[in-house]
C-alpha cells in the first residue's frame, strides 16, 4: 500500500447518528447511525448504543466516505509563506479530505531522498491529515535526467510526477514508465507541448482573440495526451493525466481505456464549473494552467466524468501570495486555492441544478482519486479505518477571504455564495474538523 504520513495519534470512540449514509462503492445509502471504536467503523445500523462516544447528530445529512486530492501544491519547503503542511491539511480538512497527494515542485525540488525524508518527518509533526509526497521524475524537473525513482520509493513517495512543467522529452517519459514497475509506484503527467504553449496567458479562441490576449490551444494539451497514452500502450505501464481541459484529451484518454491501456485521469472543480468566458474579468484568480476553455470542452470534461473516463476530481489546490496575484492578469502567476470549496462549488454548480448525481461526484472525489494512485479507498464499512465527512447539502454560505484555513485566498470563488458545507471530517480515525 502506498504510505501516506500524518502525526500518529490515537483513534477516537465516535456514534454519527441518523444521517443518510451514502457510499456508492459500498452500495450503501439509508438513514443509520455509525459507531466508531477507537478510530475504525465498528457498526451500522439504528439506535447504536453510544457507550459512552461522542455523540453527533446527524439528521438532516449526508454521512459519505471522506474525499481524496490527488493534486495539491503544500509550498513546503521553500514558500511557507504561501501555504505550510500544517495549513494545507488544516485547509484539506475543513474540505471533507480525509487524505492528499502534495505535488513536488518546490524549492527545492522533491528528487532525492534527503529532500523527501525531511517532508516525510516534517508531516509526522505536523499533518492534520495523512499526506502523500510525490516525487520528481526527472531531476530539477529540468526533463533531463531521471531520479532515483526506487531510492524514492523506499524513502516514501506515493508516486512520481513532474506536475508543472512536461516530460518534453519522449525517452525520458518511457523511461520513466519502465523504471515505475521497479518502484512500485504510479506516473502521473503534465500534458503540455511547450512550444505550443508557450506564452499563452489563456485559451486560445474568440474571447482571447477579442481581449488581446496570447492564447495557449486545447491542442497543446491534446498531442502530450496522445503521446504519453501512445508510450504508456507501448510499455505496458498505468499512467495518471493530471488536470484535463479538453475534449479531445478526454476522448484520446477514453480511446485509450477501451484499448486496455491502464490509463486514468482527472479533472478540477474549476474546469467543471467555468469556462474562458470568466476571463473577461480580468481577474487573475482565474488564470490557471491548463486554462480554462471553452463551453464544449467543459461539457466534455463532465461527460468524461459522468461515465467514469475520468475517474477523479482532483482541486490543484495552488496558493500564491497575495502580491503575486494582485497585478494586471497577463503578470499573475498561474493556480488557484480549492480545498476548502471542492465539494460546495461543485454541489452547488453541477448537483443542484441537476448536471450530476451526488453520488457520483461523492464517487469520483473519494473512491475514484485513491484507486488512481494504488491507495486504499475510504469506505464505511465495519473494520475501515474511520474516513468520514458529514455534509450538509442545501446549506448556504458565503466565500470571503477570512474563511480559509489555508494561508492564501487565490480563490475563483470569492465573493460567491455556494450552497453545501462541511460539517464534520474524520481522518484515520480522528475527528479533525468540526463546525
Amino acid at each position: 500500500m502506498i504510505p501516506l504520513f500524518a502525526q500518529d495519534l490515537p483513534g477516537e470512540d465516535v456514534v454519527l447518528r441518523g444521517a443518510r449514509v451514502l457510499d456508492p462503492a459500498e452500495g450503501v445509502d439509508a438513514v443509520l447511525d455509525v459507531r466508531v471504536d477507537r478510530g475504525l467503523v465498528a457498526g451500522l445500523g439504528l439506535g447504536l448504543a453510544a457507550n459512552g462516544h461522542r455523540v453527533v447528530d446527524g439528521a438532516g445529512l449526508v454521512l459519505a466516505p471522506a474525499f481524496v486530492d490527488p493534486h495539491v501544491h503544500l509550498r513546503t519547503p521553500g514558500r511557507e509563506d504561501e501555504e505550510t503542511i500544517e495549513s494545507g491539511t488544516l485547509a484539506a480538512a475543513a474540505g471533507g479530505y480525509c487524505a492528499i497527494l502534495a505535488m513536488p515542485n518546490s524549492e527545492p525540488v522533491v528528487d532525492s531522498a534527503a529532500v523527501l525524508s525531511s517532508l516525510v518527518e516534517r508531516a509526522r509533526s505536523e499533518a492534520v491529515v495523512p499526506v502523500g509526497f510525490l516525487a520528481a521524475i526527472s531531476k530539477r524537473q529540468a526533463g533531463e535526467k531521471l531520479t532515483e525513482m526506487a531510492e524514492l520509493a523506499d524513502a516514501g513517495a506515493a508516486g512520481f510526477t513532474d506536475d508543472g512543467r512536461p516530460v518534453a522529452s519522449p525517452a525520458l517519459m518511457r523511461r520513466a514508465l519502465q523504471y515505475s514497475p521497479v518502484a512500485g509506484r504510479r506516473v502521473a503527467v503534465h500534458c503540455e507541448e511547450p512550444s505550443l504553449s508557450h506564452g499563452g496567458q489563456m485559451h486560445e479562441g474568440v474571447v482571447s482573440a477579442q481581449l488581446g490576449f496570447a492564447g495557449y490551444p486545447s491542442l497543446a494539451e491534446s498531442v502530450m495526451v496522445e503521446r504519453d497514452l501512445a508510450i504508456a500502450a507501448y510499455e505496458r505501464q498505468p499512467v495518471h493525466l493530471l488536470h484535463l481541459s479538453a475534449r479531445e484529451s478526454v476522448e484520446a484518454l477514453s480511446r485509450a481505456q477501451a484499448a486496455g491501456v491502464a490509463a486514468t485521469g482527472e479533472v478540477t472543480p474549476h474546469h467543471l464549473c467555468l469556462t474562458d468566458e470568466a476571463v473577461r474579468s480580468l481577474d487573475a484568480n482565474v488564470k490557471m494552467n491548463p486554462p480554462l476553455r471553452s463551453a464544449d470542452d467543459r461539457e466534455a470534461l463532465l461527460g468524461g466524468l459522468r461515465d467514469g473516463t475520468i475517474c477523479a476530481v482532483a482541486t490543484d489546490h495552488a496558493p500564491h501570495a497575495r502580491h503575486e496575484k494582485d497585478v494586471p492578469f497577463e503578470e499573475a502567476p498561474f493556480g488557484v486555492t480549492g480545498l476548502e470549496t471542492a465539494f460546495a462549488a461543485l454541489n452547488t454548480h453541477l448537483v443542484a441544478p441537476g448536471l450530476l448525481r451526488l453520488e457520483t461526484l461523492l464517487e469520483r472525489m473519494s473512491a475514484g482519486p485513491a484507486r488512481a494512485y494504488g491507495l486504499e479507498p475510504p469506505r464505511i464499512a465495519v473494520g475501515a479505518p474511520a474516513n468520514l465527512v458529514l455534509l450538509d447539502t442545501e446549506s448556504p454560505w458565503r466565500v470571503t477571504e477570512d474563511c480559509f484555513r489555508s494561508r492564501s485566498a487565490n480563490s475563483w470563488l470569492l465573493g460567491q455564495t455556494l450552497r453545501g458545507r462541511v460539517r464534520l471530517t474524520m481522518a484515520a480515525g480522528r475527528v479533525v474538523f468540526a463546525a
